[in-house]
């Protein structure tokens, strides 16, 4: 039974972070090739090949990224920027996609610093990453304050904290480590790469 029991463990820790990678993976490739895969698959008389959709949505986002960066067509399009930052509902919509992705893939990446935070009462400590340096740019009376932002474990959700700058901590750890150990919940964290103390 104890042979069971061992192999039957053995198996689930083999199959199953293969079978989830596999089945996110897939469902991330389906969703993204179904894009301008819908628009692509009349033109083929039902001899579409997958993967094309997304071919065609990376091919497009590359050509309208060339295309911001011409005369003609970046007027036009920093024109509907400001348009659809004048709407009041589609301002709020707008302006927050536009900035979470100009966190993740911009110049100024906000992700890039991680951070540990200590809690003052208790002298914990929370894992997260620098979104804004400068708080009091954004609000004066938080001047000496840094956003973080503490992702929770097993979730996409996460709390955004104004923090003193005393109490953060900037660490040597990549992005990815850091944010592999927090949605782990500190289970896929390497051993060889220690926290500071």
């Amino acid at each position: 039974m104890r042979f069971l029991v061992k192999n039957f463990l053995n198996g689930m820790l083999t199959i199953v972070p293969i079978f989830v990678a596999v089945y996110v993976g897939y469902k991330v490739f389906a969703v993204l090739d179904g894009l301008l895969g819908q628009y692509v698959r009349p033109y083929l008389d039902g001899r579409y090949i997958p993967g094309l959709g997304l071919l065609a949505t990376v091919a497009l986002i590359t050509v309208c990224g060339w295309l911001s960066t011409q005369y003609v067509s970046g007027r036009l399009i920093r024109l509907i920027d400001r348009l659809l930052e004048s709407i009041p509902f589609m301002k709020t919509i707008y302006s927050v996609a536009k900035d979470t992705i100009a966190s993740f893939v911009g110049e100024k990446r906000s992700f890039s610093k991680v951070v540990l935070v200590t809690l003052p009462e208790s002298g914990w400590k929370c894992l997260g990453f620098i979104t804004m340096d400068d708080v009091g740019a954004w609000h004066d009376p938080l001047a000496d304050y840094v956003a973080v932002y503490i992702p929770q474990t097993f979730q996409v959700a996460g709390l955004t904290l104004l923090v003193p700058k005393e109490q953060v901590e900037v660490i040597d750890v990549s992005p990815e480590e850091a944010m592999k150990f927090i949605l782990s919940g500190g289970v896929a964290a390497r051993k060889q790469k220690r926290l500071p103390e």
